[in-house]
C-alpha cells in the first residue's frame, strides 16, 4: 500500500476501503506519512469529501489511533455533551449537575480555550488544585460517588486528532464538515455514554457562520453516532450573541454556581435546560422534553442540583470556597466601566470581538503557551435588547493589564445603540435522531 494510489482515489472521487484508510491514519501518526502527504489528503477531502463508509472508517481509525476508556463498575446511564466553541459558553458546569441530579451519569472529556473561546478546563483550573489529568480508576470513582467527572484530554486519547488539527489549521483545511465531523465525534466515542447532546454554535462569535452549513454538520455527526449505536442530539444555538453576561474564566464559573442557584440569565437557563432535557428524555428519566424541561426550571430555582458542581471540583482537588468568596480571591488591578453615550437598545456588533477583548484582557491565549489570568474578563451589564439610558453601564472589564485606552476603545467599538429592540432566540434549532 502507497500513498500514491490512496491520494489519486480520493482525487478522483474513488471510495476508499477501510484498510487503506487505517494505513493512512496509522503511518500518519507512526510518522511513516509526511505533513505535506497528509495537507494533500486533506486538501482532497475538502473538494471531494468523504463517503458514509469512509467516515465512518476514517473516524474509527482515529479512535483507535489512542487509549479508549470502559467504564466497567459504573452503574449507568452515561452522558456527555459537547460544544463547538462560543464566547462566553459554561453550558458544562451546569448541565452536568444538572442531569446528575436525576441520576444520569456524565463523564466527559474536554479541552482548553485557544484565541477567543474559552475551555472549560481552563474555567476550572480557576479553583486552585483542580485538575483533569486524573486516572481511569479515579475518574470511575469520582462518577460513581459524584455523579460527574471531567478530564482533560491526554496525549494519549486520540493523538490522530491532534495532529491533524494543527495540521489542519497551518493548511486551510479546518473547515471540511467531514474532518470537522470526525474530530469531534472521534473524542466523544472514546468513552461510553447513552445520550450524546453536540451544542452546535451559529453565528460570528463560532466556526459555522450559517445554518445550512451547521445543519450539515449535525446531520453528518447524528450519522457517525448511529454507526456506534449512540443516541445523538444536535442544537443549533445562536452565537451572533455572547451566552450568558459573564465571559472570562473564574467569572464564568460563578455565573455557573449562580444559575444552579436559580440566579442566572434567561438565555443561559434556556439553553442549559434544553440541552439537560434532552439528555433525561434520551435516557428514560422522562417521556416528554416538556415535562422534563419543567422540572428542570424547578431544579434550577431551589438550588438542589448546585452542589454536584462543588462537590465534583472538590473531588478533583479543587478549591471551590474560591468560588463562594469570589470577591476575595478574584480581585483585579484595574476595572473599566464602559458607558452608554445615549439612550437605546444594546447591541453587540459580534461575539468574537467581546471574545477577543476578554483574551486581550488577559483571560485567554492567543498561543498554546500563553499564561491565563483567571481573574481577568467582562461582566455585561446590559445584554443585547436591553434598555440602556445614556451614561449607564453597558459592560465592566476586569484585568491586571495596564492598558487603559486600548481596551476602552475596543469594547466601544463592539457596541452598537439602536432605536428598536432587537430579539434574537438562542436556540435556533433542535435536531435529533
Amino acid at each position: 500500500m502507497n500513498f500514491s494510489n490512496v491520494i489519486s482515489k480520493k482525487k478522483n472521487n474513488i471510495e476508499l476501503t477501510e484498510q487503506e484508510i487505517n494505513w493512512l491514519v496509522e503511518s500518519y501518526v507512526s510518522e511513516k506519512l509526511k505533513d505535506y502527504q497528509m495537507a494533500a489528503f486533506n486538501m482532497a477531502v475538502c473538494f471531494n469529501g468523504m463517503t458514509n463508509t469512509e467516515l465512518a472508517a476514517f473516524t474509527k481509525a482515529m479512535i483507535n489511533s489512542g487509549i479508549t476508556y470502559n467504564l466497567d463498575g459504573v452503574t449507568g446511564p452515561f452522558a456527555d455533551k459537547h460544544s463547538t466553541g462560543g464566547v462566553g459558553d459554561k453550558t458544562s458546569l451546569i448541565f452536568a449537575p444538572l442531569v446528575a441530579k436525576f441520576g444520569v451519569k456524565v463523564s466527559k472529556l474536554s479541552g482548553r480555550g485557544l484565541g477567543q473561546t474559552g475551555g472549560t478546563i481552563d474555567k476550572l483550573e480557576s479553583c486552585t488544585g483542580w485538575t483533569g489529568e486524573i486516572s481511569e480508576t479515579r475518574f470511575k470513582e469520582i462518577l460513581n460517588t459524584v455523579g460527574l467527572s471531567i478530564m482533560g484530554q491526554s496525549k494519549e486519547v486520540v493523538p490522530a486528532d491532534k495532529k491533524l488539527y494543527a495540521l489542519r489549521d497551518v493548511t486551510g483545511t479546518v473547515d471540511s464538515i467531514e474532518l470537522i465531523a470526525s474530530s469531534i465525534m472521534s473524542k466523544k466515542l472514546v468513552v461510553p455514554a447513552d445520550s450524546i447532546i453536540l451544542d452546535v454554535k451559529v453565528g460570528s462569535g463560532a466556526f459555522m457562520k450559517d445554518i445550512s452549513s451547521a445543519e450539515k454538520l449535525a446531520s453528518t455527526m447524528i450519522g457517525l453516532g448511529k454507526s456506534y449505536n449512540r443516541n445523538v442530539s444536535v442544537m443549533l444555538t445562536n452565537m451572533d450573541k455572547p451566552l450568558g453576561r459573564a465571559i472570562g474564566n473564574a467569572i464564568e464559573v460563578k455565573e455557573a454556581w449562580d444559575t444552579l442557584h436559580g440566579k442566572g440569565p434567561d438565555d443561559l437557563n434556556e439553553l442549559c435546560v434544553t440541552a439537560a432535557a434532552l439528555t433525561l428524555t434520551q435516557t428514560k428519566i422522562f417521556n416528554s422534553l416538556e415535562t422534563a424541561k419543567k422540572e428542570l426550571y424547578k431544579t434550577l430555582a431551589d438550588g438542589s442540583a448546585a452542589h454536584y458542581l462543588k462537590d465534583f471540583v472538590i473531588a478533583q482537588n479543587g478549591d471551590f470556597s474560591m468560588i463562594e468568596n469570589y470577591e476575595k480571591y478574584f480581585t483585579t488591578k484595574y476595572q473599566h466601566e464602559i458607558v452608554a453615550p445615549k439612550e437605546g437598545y444594546v447591541k453587540f456588533k459580534s461575539a468574537d470581538g467581546l471574545g477577543y477583548l476578554s483574551m486581550h484582557l488577559g483571560a485567554g491565549r492567543e498561543t498554546k503557551e500563553d499564561n491565563i489570568d483567571f481573574s481577568a474578563g467582562i461582566y455585561l451589564n446590559k445584554v443585547n435588547g436591553e434598555k440602556v439610558e445614556a451614561g449607564q453601564v453597558i459592560m465592566t472589564l476586569y484585568t491586571n493589564i495596564d492598558d487603559k485606552t486600548r481596551f476602552i476603545n475596543e469594547a466601544n467599538e463592539q457596541i452598537l445603540i439602536t432605536d428598536q429592540i432587537e430579539q434574537e432566540p438562542v436556540i435556533l434549532k433542535l435536531i435529533t435522531q
